[in-house]
């Protein structure tokens, strides 16, 4: 199960650059063995700044063929973190890939929105796209312990 996050920007190096990549490895070392993973990043950028249906032309080319397709929207499904990490887990036993997909700071073309599988929020305030990365990551990352069994979840 590949998990791809397609995200409008392209992040510098700096804490989140370390954050997300602290966690996507941790993930991608240990689910490993789970049949999770492994997880990356796909950065389009709209270059001539044409707005958010050219991101989602952008972000469309980005999405993995197959892919169930789940947007980050403030719109989107309030879950828990067992939640999300069960939804994760069904995927994985159906052998679907994911792709997670972050718009600029204008959010994602509702033509795009319209097509996701799933749409998720985490919370009905409006965060930075870039934070929402990290937020992900380390969601994707606890998903996995979740779903290991390990003690980094405590509800």
């Amino acid at each position: 199960m590949k998990l791809t996050i397609c995200a409008v920007g392209r992040l510098r190096k700096g804490p989140e650059f370390e954050l997300i990549a602290d966690y996507l490895d941790r993930f991608n070392r240990a689910g490993r063995s789970m049949g999770l993973g492994p997880a990356a990043i796909t950065e389009v950028e709209d270059k001539k700044n044409l707005g958010m249906e050219a991101e989602a032309a952008l972000l469309d080319r980005a999405i993995p063929a197959g892919a169930v397709l789940v947007t980050l929207d403030e719109r989107g499904d309030l879950v828990t973190s067992p939640d999300f990490a069960a939804r994760l887990g069904g995927w994985r036993d159906a052998a679907r890939d994911v792709a997670f997909v972050i718009g600029g700071a204008d959010g994602i073309a509702p033509g795009l929105r319209a097509r996701a599988d799933w749409s998720l929020s985490f919370g009905r305030m409006v965060w930075p796209h870039m934070l929402v990365r990290v937020m992900l990551a380390e969601q994707i990352y606890r998903a996995g312990q979740i779903l290991a069994g390990t003690p980094y979840h405590r509800a």
